[in-house]
């Protein structure tokens, strides 16, 4: 699969949204779920095609949303923190280039710890790893 620079941008840019509080560890382990979905062996994917499709699929990430606080910056309106995006940027390159390995065992769903309550899709899933503020799946119905 080619990548483009739309697609390190966008996948940073939604690490920095979901992740940016959970240090490298925590981005690479997000940024693994979203390949995972890009790379999910069906030639036309529910998620979307490529990383920037799966990141902007609409309601997959809170960030993309425009109700989110984040959306300001990702859609360019507010600049993000150079130093923030730089790791974020990191964590992208290494995921999309394959140098780091899965953390997160096959998981193409999580959630935030910091939510009211999980989703409803945890109960029936299977959970992979637990890091930081997010508990990974796979396996969701």
């Amino acid at each position: 699969m080619t990548t483009t620079e739309k697609d390190r941008d966008i996948l940073a840019r939604t690490l920095w949204g979901e992740a940016r509080g959970e240090g490298l560890e925590g981005q690479i382990a997000v940024a693994w779920t979203i390949r995972n979905r890009v790379f999910d062996g069906k030639s036309k994917s529910w998620w979307g095609e490529g990383y920037a499709g799966v990141c902007l699929k609409p309601w997959q990430f809170s960030c993309w949303n425009q109700n989110d606080p984040n959306y300001a910056y990702l859609s360019g309106d507010k600049p993000i923190p150079a130093g923030q995006f730089a790791q974020a940027q990191r964590a992208a390159d290494q995921v999309m280039s394959g140098a780091v390995p899965d953390p997160t065992g096959g998981a193409t769903h999580y959630y935030a710890t910091t939510m009211p309550k999980p989703p409803a899709w945890a109960a029936k899933a299977t959970q992979t790893l637990r890091l930081g503020q997010h508990v990974f799946f796979k396996e969701v119905p």
